[in-house]
C-alpha cells in the first residue's frame, strides 16, 4: 500500500501496529523478519511515542528451521536473541508490547482443536520464560508482555507464575476473534474481566471470509485460495452456511458484512483493539469506518441466534 495509507490511519487515530518475527505470511525463509523491516523503515520517520509498538517471537513446534536454527525455545537465550534482532529490524531500542506467538507446549493452535497428549514435548516451565521477560521489563527494552494463540489453562499459568515469583503480568492476548470464532467467550472471557487482561482480536474478518467476496466468487483472489495452508480452520462444514446467513443479516440491515463483522468485533467490552489489515485504500477505509461503527439491538439478537445455530464454525 501507498505512504498515504499510513498518514490516513494516523490521521484516523489508529497507533497500534503489531508485527512479528515469523511474519510475512505465509512464512518461510525467504519472508522471515521482512514485515518487521517494512515496519522499521516506516517507524522510523515517525514521533516514536505516539505509536504503540507490538511484535512477537516466534515458539516451536512449527517447523520453522530457518529461525535461529529451529531452537525456539522461550529460554533466557533464544528470547534474547529474538528480541535483539527485532528491535534492530524495527529500528527502534524498545518494543511497548512483546508477545509468545504461541504456546512453547504442545497444544491445539491454528484451527486445531482436539487437545492430544500423545504430542506432548518438552517445554521451558513457564516461570523461566517470564524471568527472562523481566529482563527485559527492567532493561527498558520491552515495556509490557503478552501471550497469543493461548488457551485458559496457559494464561492462568503465566498469571499465577507472575504472582507468584513477582515477576511481570501479560497484558493481553492475541487470538483470532470473529464472528465465526468467539472461542474466547468460553473461558478467557471471564480471565481477561476478573485479572484485566484484555483481548487483542485478530483476523475479525475471517481471512476475509467475512469481507463477503468469496460468496461471489469461491475462487477470488485472497489469502485463502492462495496459500491452502490457511484453509484448515476454515474449511470446516458450517463456515460458508454461516457466512451466507451473516451476510443475510447485514444486507437487510443496510450494511457490508465486513462492516458488521467489525463493528460487532469493536463493540465487545473485553477487546482493547481489533487488528485490521488492508491491501487497498478502500478496504483500509471500509476496514477503518467498519471498526467504528454502532449496531442496534435488532442486529445484535439477529447475530445471537445465528451464533446459536453455527457455533463457532472456525475454532
Amino acid at each position: 500500500m501507498p505512504i498515504s495509507s499510513s498518514i490516513f490511519a494516523l490521521a484516523q487515530g489508529i497507533n497500534f501496529i503489531d508485527t512479528a518475527e515469523m511474519y510475512s505470511v505465509p512464512p518461510n525463509a525467504e519472508s522471515y523478519g521482512k514485515t518487521e523491516t517494512y515496519v522499521g523503515t516506516w517507524l522510523k520517520r515517525q514521533a516514536r511515542d505516539k505509536i504503540v509498538l507490538a511484535t512477537k517471537i516466534s515458539g516451536p513446534g512449527r517447523g520453522m528451521k530457518w529461525i535461529r536454527g529451529g531452537d525456539l525455545a522461550f529460554n533466557r537465550k533464544n528470547i534474547r536473541a529474538a528480541l535483539e534482532a527485532s528491535l534492530k529490524r524495527l529500528q527502534t531500542d524498545y518494543v511497548d508490547l512483546y508477545q509468545l506467538h504461541w504456546p512453547d507446549r504442545n497444544t491445539p493452535i491454528f484451527g486445531q482443536y482436539h487437545f492430544d497428549p500423545g504430542n506432548e514435548r518438552d517445554y521451558v516451565p513457564v516461570v523461566e520464560t517470564l524471568a527472562a521477560l523481566a529482563e527485559l521489563v527492567k532493561e527498558g527494552r520491552v515495556r509490557c508482555i503478552g501471550l497469543s494463540n493461548e488457551t485458559p489453562w496457559g494464561l492462568m499459568q503465566f498469571l499465577q507464575q507472575a504472582e507468584q515469583h513477582k515477576l511481570p503480568r501479560v497484558v493481553s492476548v492475541q487470538n483470532a476473534y470473529s464472528l465465526l470464532n468467539r472461542t474466547w467467550e468460553m473461558g478467557l472471557a471471564e480471565i481477561g474481566f476478573r485479572e484485566n487482561v484484555a483481548l487483542l482480536a485478530y483476523s475479525p474478518l475471517a481471512f476475509g471470509l467475512l469481507s463477503g467476496k468469496y460468496l461471489a466468487d469461491p475462487k477470488a483472489g485472497g489469502r485463502l485460495t492462495l496459500f491452502q495452508g490457511f484453509a484448515q480452520r476454515y474449511s470446516k462444514v458450517n463456515v460458508q452456511p454461516a457466512v451466507a446467513a451473516y451476510a443475510d443479516v447485514a444486507r437487510r440491515h443496510g450494511m457490508t458484512l465486513a462492516q458488521m463483522a467489525l463493528a460487532f468485533v469493536a463493540s465487545r467490552g473485553f477487546v482493547a483493539s481489533t487488528i485490521i489489515g488492508a491491501t487497498t485504500m478502500e478496504q483500509l477505509r471500509e476496514d477503518i469506518a467498519g471498526c467504528s461503527g454502532v449496531l442496534t439491538d435488532e442486529v445484535l439478537q439477529e447475530i445471537e441466534a445465528l451464533h446459536l445455530r453455527y457455533y463457532n464454525p472456525a475454532p
